[in-house]
This record gives structure tokens, sequence and C-alpha cells, in this order.
């Protein structure tokens, strides 16, 4: 069995990284898919694709009805979400949207959160499948899910 898991968070550190070694390091079977993570990219593809816009709103609204649709799809296709919430000097918008989503869409979901986020994260963190602090404790709750132990 393999699953798709989709990373929602912040874009700016290594987590993503971090979980995916993680998980080979297991030999877990899944794939990861998430959001795009080339911020430079992700704010211009609208242009890109539709070409110069008139102002910086046309062109935040371009781009993020590419970005949703990506989102939708790719969120779709994955059997289980992962939303990672980090450090609070990073905007927690696209994450609570995408674990939002998740639920809405009847998906699995784990929150990895640090404690400080507990309270603002509450009726959130009742509605995901399980929340955990640490990286470390989602891939032992994804390594769970393979286990076979009789």
């Amino acid at each position: 069995m393999n699953l798709i898991v989709y990373l929602a968070g912040e874009i700016h550190t290594q987590w993503r990284e971090e979980l995916k070694e993680k998980a080979a390091a297991l030999d877990l079977p899944i794939e990861f898919v998430g959001p795009m993570q080339d911020h430079d990219y992700s704010d211009s593809v609208g242009e890109q694709v539709l070409g110069t816009q008139p102002n910086a709103i046309f062109r935040d609204e371009t781009a993020s009805k590419i970005n949703n649709l990506r989102t939708q799809i790719l969120l779709g296709k994955s059997d289980l979400i992962i939303a990672l919430f980090g450090e609070n000097k990073y905007r927690q918008w696209n994450t609570a949207m995408d674990a939002s989503t998740a639920i809405a869409l009847n998906k699995p979901l784990i929150i990895i959160r640090p404690e400080a986020l507990h309270h603002p994260l509450k009726e959130l963190s009742q509605k995901a499948n399980v929340t955990v602090e640490t990286i470390d404790q989602a891939i032992k709750v994804l390594s769970y899910i393979f286990e076979t132990k009789a």
C-alpha cells in the first residue's frame, strides 16, 4: 500500500525535506506532494500565464486562482494531509486554509504545532485526527499506519 501525503505549511524552512528524509529512512511507501515552494514563482504564476496585470490586487488574485487550483487537485488526490504550524514569525493563513479544506473533504489530518500554539489552534486540533508537537512524532504516526505486528 502506498500513500499520497500532502504537506501543508509554511515554505520558508526545510521542514518538508526533514520529514521526507525521515520517512525515506524508514522506507515508508509514501509519495509527498504540496504547495509550490518557490515563493516568487507562486506569487507570479498568474502573470506568467495571463500576462501583466494592472495592479498588485489583480496580480495576487490571478496567482491565487492558479495556486488554489493546484491545492484543490493535490489535496483531493491525497490520502492524508500533514499541516505544520511552525514559528510565530511566519503567517499561518495558508496552513489553516489547507487544514480546514482537509477537514471539509473528510481527509485524514495530522497537525504539527508547538505547545505555544495550543490555544489559538484548539478548535482546529479537535477536528484533526491527530495533533503532535514535532516532526518526529508525526513520523511515528506515519510509521504506525504501516505496522503489521500481530
